[in-house]
Formats: C-alpha cells, sequence, structure tokens
C-alpha cells in the first residue's frame, strides 16, 4: 500500500533540509529512514524504513 498523503513529500523535505555532510552516505540515509519510520504514519504492508530508504536513494550524496 502506499504512504499516507503527504508522508513521502514530508520526509523527502525533511532530509534535504539536513546539511550536505549529514546526507551524504547510505547508512546515514538508512539512519535516517529509522526515525523517520517511527515518527510517520504509513499504510499497512511492506517495511516502512526500506520504503524510506528508497525515496532517499536518490537524493544522498547530494550537496
Amino acid at each position: 500500500m502506499r504512504a499516507e498523503p503527504g508522508v513521502r513529500r514530508t520526509i523527502i523535505r525533511e532530509w534535504m533540509a539536513l546539511p550536505p555532510e549529514k546526507r551524504r552516505t547510505v547508512e546515514q540515509a538508512a539512519a535516517f529512514a529509522a526515525k523517520a519510520a517511527e515518527t510517520h504514519r504509513f499504510g499497512a504492508g511492506g517495511d516502512p524504513q526500506a520504503r524510506v530508504v528508497v525515496w532517499l536513494a536518490p537524493r544522498t550524496g547530494r550537496a
């Protein structure tokens, strides 16, 4: 199932608001995803943390 409306956008905005040095690696993205999965509501099904990592992957390492 899809995430609640706006959750994806909110999480990506939070990620991009971090300083570049805090969003350079996949490990940093995974740690951020773990926190995001705890604080945001997701629809049923799947692993929310893995879903967030997929959303952040194209934005990891960006300045």
